[in-house]
């Protein structure tokens, strides 16, 4: 099978329904080497991939700066490359959030991929407040006018900013974690992303590799690696470490997941079909390490749709098992 493509939202893009995530090749996933993260995303462009979702604080532009590098390198297409903005202010405060604030972040990016207009720049996971500001969707709709990028959208931790920043015309995308220990999003905001027409990137997949099925109680981290500092928000929001759940509460759960899912597949890879059996989904962005890894998200963008026995085994889990410790909170 070739690589399942979707819309994405109003923008016009076919993109791969798998994307790459570029969080880990930039930092605070322990040691990646330059060479490894070059590796990583070439294999990933090599199996169809064509969106790569990255940041300007992942390893404070380390990732954008070797996207551009990689992409110089293969020429031809250009694959859709989304970046974000905003978690360089410091203190990250709403009030931050100023045109002049954004156009420096935004500059910056377009230093460090080598292009002239990006195409896809999203806020990244600001205050609740900033979606109740307008004007600080004015100053992206100014930007826009201006050439500096071709569209905007979000980056949420919460279904409620999801529902708010899609009230603001121009936002086309919005990110937002979803996976089998992250369900709320499909109860009120896939609907309506599906009505107004809104791109919806699939950040987390695996649940900071939990839905590998790989883990168990003795995994050790990284000093650096945010699995083994921010289980408790020290660093950030709590929610984008193992989604939120308690790791022996979520070790538990994978185990009874692991048992309805198909043996012949890597769970891995049914974890990442899961997020597409969503019509609302356009992308998921499993992040890789390496080619192997790349190579095998990929894959996930080749598999036939889960069956609806398998698809209810995990609701239900869900709803007994991890609902209680996430559902309510974002």
């Amino acid at each position: 099978m070739t690589m399942l493509t979707r819309e994405f939202g109003r923008t016009g893009w076919q993109v791969s329904a798998v994307g790459f995530g570029a969080w880990a090749i930039g930092g605070t996933w322990g040691e990646v080497s330059e060479e490894d993260a070059r590796a990583a995303l070439h294999a990933a462009l090599d199996e169809g991939v064509n969106f790569i979702d990255t940041a300007d604080v992942y390893g404070d532009g380390r990732s954008e700066r070797i996207i551009r590098e990689v992409l110089r390198e293969r020429g031809g297409e250009r694959p859709v490359v989304a970046t974000k903005a905003g978690r360089r202010l410091s203190p990250h405060v709403a009030e931050g959030y100023s045109k002049e604030s954004l156009e420096g972040f935004i500059d910056r990016s377009l230093q460090n991929l080598g292009v002239e207009t990006l195409d896809l720049v999203q806020l990244h996971c600001p205050p609740t407040e900033v979606f109740y500001m307008p004007e600080v969707f004015g100053a992206l709709d100014d930007l826009v006018e201006a050439g500096k990028l071709k569209h905007y959208g979000v980056s949420v931790e919460k279904v409620e900013e999801a529902l708010k920043a899609i009230e603001f015309p121009n936002v086309v995308s919005v990110q937002i974690i979803w996976n089998m220990l992250r369900q709320r999003p499909a109860e009120l905001f896939f609907p309506q992303a599906l009505k107004k027409r809104v791109a919806v990137i699939a950040r987390v997949p695996l649940a900071s590799g939990l839905l590998t099925g790989k883990m168990s109680c003795n995994s050790q981290f990284a000093a650096d690696d945010h699995r083994a500092f921010n289980r408790d928000g020290a660093a950030f929001d709590k929610g984008e470490t193992f989604s939120g759940v308690p790791f022996d509460v979520a070790l538990d759960a994978v185990e009874a997941v692991r048992t309805a899912l198909p043996g012949d597949v890597p769970m891995a890879q049914v974890a990442l079909r899961w997020c597409l059996m969503e019509d609302a989904v356009s992308v998921v962005i499993p992040g890789a390490k390496n080619p192997d890894q790349a190579r095998s998200n990929a894959a996930a963008g080749r598999l036939p749709p889960l069956d609806e026995g398998t698809m209810e085994v995990v609701r239900e889990i869900y709803r007994s098992r991890i609902a209680p410790h996430v559902h309510q909170l974002w």
